[in-house]
This record gives structure tokens, C-alpha cells and sequence, in this order.
């Protein structure tokens, strides 16, 4: 009888963490547990969290897994992390956090990005640069920021990581990132693969804070073993590997399959996200598109907005209403609900840039103010919002064959065909549907077999395990779909017209 071999994903996400056993004898993931924590909020743009508050929580999940039924932790044979992207994590020499993580959905640092790419001679050097703009989500103004409101705690900067890599640190206590991960941070060539001087200059012309980035290294391999107290902790073996892990982003592409041209993930979380695979960079003239590494070896083109899931959670609070409750009143309104229209910009918006703009609920009649309309314009306008990522995709030459969607939106079958309709798309979902933490046992598993002298590829592995759902494919409605068409344009116009205010 053969050993089943196990690799764990852990996915560290802004409203709580989640880890996974996979079983590669099995074929399937075996065991999980979740945890959630915080966020810290201020009214000037701030978004934080503690993270120690992460590390409580992979404390107490990888514990739950490890103690499963099912589980021998002694097969365990890699760990692979998933990350929110973008993050800053400043540690001071003895490797202590000095203050709280500065998020994704901070918006606290936008004249930091003004100033930094002013600094470099416009948004055109900079891409030229690093093939990306410093977006005001990314790592790089989060620094200058630190840097220049809260200069005792700079002056005690020795690290920055991004969360992920600080989790692979606790687990390690090894200093690395990878490529993935390292092109969010807007202080990295995607082109190259390399720290760029010139923007690091920029933020801090002593020189000090290319001394505080840790190591790159590639998708495939190790950071390092996971530390021998903790190891004995959990019941796993003397040298578990801990692979370089990633993003969310970069986790979720791997998790879906997503390692091949011709594939196309789009992701309704907390924010929105929509990605392919491709074999060299994309970059945007237009700096619209994230010209992301992946980490998986290629590259990861990639939109982000910030409200997915956001929009329609808080609309439902505001409704009263459970999710089966919000879901059966949007399915009975009409398509374009009587005129409704949102602009769901509750926390800014990174795609198109506007980290200042507000929501909007727009079309408003005494005929069409109803709960079931509201609500549909919360899911609408948000895909709208995606529906803008994909143009500019195809704009760069992407085209895609399917949508693979994820995220907590991808339970809905209301949300699945509005997306198919407003997509002009096939969608198809996932029998996992936990993209990022399948992605990190995925990667996990890539990287101890590449370790252990296999040539495996990443591709064959998913090809292997990432199942889509029986009956999970949704074909878009064509008369909807030329509708969606015209109701989408007076979505851009509605945005136009808006910008003037914010």
C-alpha cells in the first residue's frame, strides 16, 4: 500500500484565514478550518490589521487540520501560503512587528503616490521602469508614508515584508518573497524579476530601504523548513517544507487552473479581481492593467476593484435580508432593475483610478425604489465594474474562452448568470471552491516534488486536481446580453460624469 502524501495550503485573507489538507492519493482536500479576525478602519482612508492577529489565526487553523480524524500529520509533506497582496509589515531588527499592517484597501497613502511618481518623472517612467504604476493599493507609498508620518518607526524599519511573506517567516523564520507576490509592491521590474533601484531611491534616497527587502526567490521553491517547535506542535515531520507560496491572486490562478493561455479567473471576494496566464509580460500603456508576475512561473495581467462583495453584503445589511432572501428578490427584478444603476465605489476604486470616489445610486424613481431593485443594482453594478477589467484585457490582447469564476459571489446562481449575461461569456465554477488555499496545497505540492528531484510541472498537477463542478457551467442569455450591452454604456457614462465630483 502506497503513502498518501499531504500538502497544506493556508489562505491569509483580510477578513479571516483559512487552511487546507490536501491528500494527493486522494485526490482532494481532506480536511480545512477558518478563522476570522478585524479590520482597523479610521476616517482618513486607513485600512490595517494586526498581524499577530493572522498568526493566531494560522495557529489555530493549522492545529484544527492537523488534529483532524483523517489527517496524519506525519504525511505531511509541504506548506504553501496564499496572502492578501500588497501589504506592508514593517519589522524591526529583532524580527517584532513595529506597528500595525497597512492593507490593499488603504487609501490613507494617495498623495504618497502622487509624490513618488512625480518624483520619477510621470506615470510613462514609471512603467517604463517597473511595467506597472505605483497604484495608491500598492507597498511603495505605504513606505514613503511611514516614512514621513511616523519617522521614529521608520528609523526602526530592519524588514518589510508583504502578509504572506510574514507568515512563511513565523512558519520558517526565513526573510524571502517571490515574483508573484513582489510585482503588487510597485518597487519591482516585472520585466527583469528584479528590485528596481530607481523607485527604491525614490521613497528613501539613503539607500536604506533596499537593505530592509528580503530575498527573491523563484515559484518553485523553498523559503525553508517549517521550525522544529512548531513542527513538534502540530504533530508534522522533522522537515516540512515551506514552499515560496504567494498572493491571493497568484494562489486563486493556480487554484483554478488558471497556469496556460486561453484561461481567464475572475474572482467576487471582498474586492473583484480578473486574470489570465501568460507566457511574458502584459504590459498596459494606459497603466489601467497590473502587470503582475505569477507564481507559477509566468506572468499574472491582472484588474482589481476594490468592491465585489463589499456592495452587496453591505446592501443586504441595510435591506434586512438573508442571503437566500437577497438572491430570491434579485432573481424576480428585471435586468437593468427599472433604471437603477450603482456605482458601488464604497471603498474608492483602484480600476478605473479613483481612490477618492464615493458610491452612487443613481436612476432613483418612486416606481423602481424597491428592496429587489436595490439589491440587483449592488450585484450589477459591480460586475459592471469587472465587465470594465475584461475590456481593458481584451484591449491588451486577452482574450478569453471562459470565465472561471471563484469567490464568495460564485455560490450564487443569480450572480453566475449575471455575470455570464454582462460578460457576454460562458461561465463555469469549481468543484474547490477554495481557490487561493487549493492554489498554496497546489504550489506546495509543485515545489516538494520539483525539491525531491521530480519533473513534475505545475500544469499537470492541475490538470490532475482542479475539478470544475458537475452542471457548473453557464451559458450567457444572448437577448440579455445585448441589453446588458447598452445598460453597461450608460454604466461608463454614469462613471464619467461622477468623476467631476470627487
Amino acid at each position: 500500500m502506497n503513502v498518501d502524501n499531504l500538502f497544506i495550503g493556508i489562505d491569509s485573507g483580510t477578513q479571516g484565514t483559512k487552511a487546507v489538507v490536501f491528500s494527493e492519493a486522494k485526490g482532494k482536500i481532506i480536511a480545512e478550518s477558518y478563522a476570522g479576525y478585524e479590520l482597523l478602519e479610521n476616517p482618513r482612508g486607513g485600512r490595517e490589521q494586526n498581524p499577530e492577529d493572522w498568526i493566531v489565526a494560522c495557529r489555530y487553523v493549522l492545529t484544527a487540520v492537523c488534529g483532524h480524524e483523517d489527517v496524519d500529520p506525519a504525511l505531511v509533506r509541504s506548506i504553501g501560503v496564499s496572502g492578501q497582496q500588497h501589504g506592508m509589515v514593517p519589522l524591526d531588527a529583532a524580527g517584532q512587528v513595529i506597528r500595525p499592517a497597512k492593507l490593499w484597501c488603504d487609501t490613507e497613502t494617495v498623495e504618497e503616490c502622487d509624490t513618488l511618481t512625480d518624483r520619477l518623472g510621470g506615470a510613462g517612467n514609471v512603467s517604463s521602469l517597473i511595467g506597472n504604476q505605483i497604484a495608491v493599493g500598492f507597498t511603495a507609498s505605504k513606505i514613503l508614508w511611514l516614512k514621513e508620518h511616523e519617522p521614529e518607526n521608520y528609523e526602526r524599519l530592519a524588514t518589510v515584508l508583504l502578509p504572506h511573506d510574514y507568515i512563511n517567516f513565523w512558519l520558517s523564520g526565513e526573510k524571502k518573497t517571490e515574483f508573484g507576490d513582489a510585482s503588487g509592491s510597485a518597487y519591482f521590474d516585472v520585466r527583469t524579476r528584479k528590485w528596481s533601484e530607481e523607485i527604491l531611491a525614490a521613497i528613501d534616497p539613503t539607500g536604506k530601504l533596499e537593505s530592509c527587502l528580503p530575498e527573491l526567490v523563484a515559484s518553485d521553491a523553498p523559503v525553508g523548513y517549517v521550525l522544529p517547535a512548531l513542527a513538534q506542535k502540530l504533530g508534522l515531520g522533522e522537515q516540512v517544507l515551506v514552499s515560496s507560496g504567494g498572493g491571493d491572486n497568484m494562489m486563486g490562478a493556480i487554484g483554478t487552473g488558471n497556469v496556460t493561455d486561453g484561461v481567464v479567473t475572475a474572482s467576487l471576494g471582498t474586492s473583484g479581481t480578473i486574470y489570465a496566464y501568460s507566457d511574458q509580460p502584459v504590459v498596459d500603456p494606459d497603466g489601467d492593467l497590473a502587470a503582475f508576475c505569477s507564481s507559477s512561473g509566468g506572468w499574472l495581467p491582472l484588474i482589481c476593484t476594490m468592491n465585489v462583495t463589499v456592495a452587496t453584503e453591505l446592501t443586504r445589511n441595510l435591506l434586512g435580508m438573508d442571503l437566500a432572501t437577497m438572491n430570491e428578490q434579485i432573481a424576480l427584478a428585471a435586468p437593468g432593475c427599472d433604471g437603477l444603476l450603482m456605482l458601488p465605489y464604497f471603498n474608492g476604486e483602484r480600476t478605473p483610478a479613483l481612490p477618492a470616489a464615493t458610491a452612487t445610486l443613481a436612476g432613483i424613481t418612486s416606481q423602481n425604489y424597491t428592496p429587489g431593485n436595490v439589491a440587483r443594482a449592488a450585484m450589477e453594478g459591480v460586475t459592471y465594474g469587472l465587465r470594465y477589467g475584461l475590456d481593458i484585457m481584451k484591449r491588451c490582447g486577452i482574450t478569453p474562452k471562459e470565465i472561471r469564476l471563484v469567490g464568495g459571489g460564485a455560490k450564487s446562481d443569480v450572480w453566475i448568470q449575471i455575470v455570464a449575461n454582462i460578460f457576454g461569456c460562458p461561465v463555469v465554477t469549481l468543484e474547490s471552491e477554495e481557490a487561493g488555499a487549493m492554489g498554496a496545497a497546489m504550489q506546495a505540492m509543485w515545489c516538494w516534488s520539483t525539491h525531491s528531484g521530480s519533473q513534475i510541472t505545475l500544469s499537470s498537477l492541475t490538470d490532475r486536481f482542479v475539478r470544475l463542478k458537475d452542471g457548473g457551467r453557464c451559458d450567457p442569455d444572448m437577448a440579455e446580453v445585448l441589453l446588458y450591452d447598452e445598460l453597461y454604456k450608460k454604466y461608463l457614462r454614469l462613471n464619467e460624469a461622477m468623476r467631476q465630483t470627487y
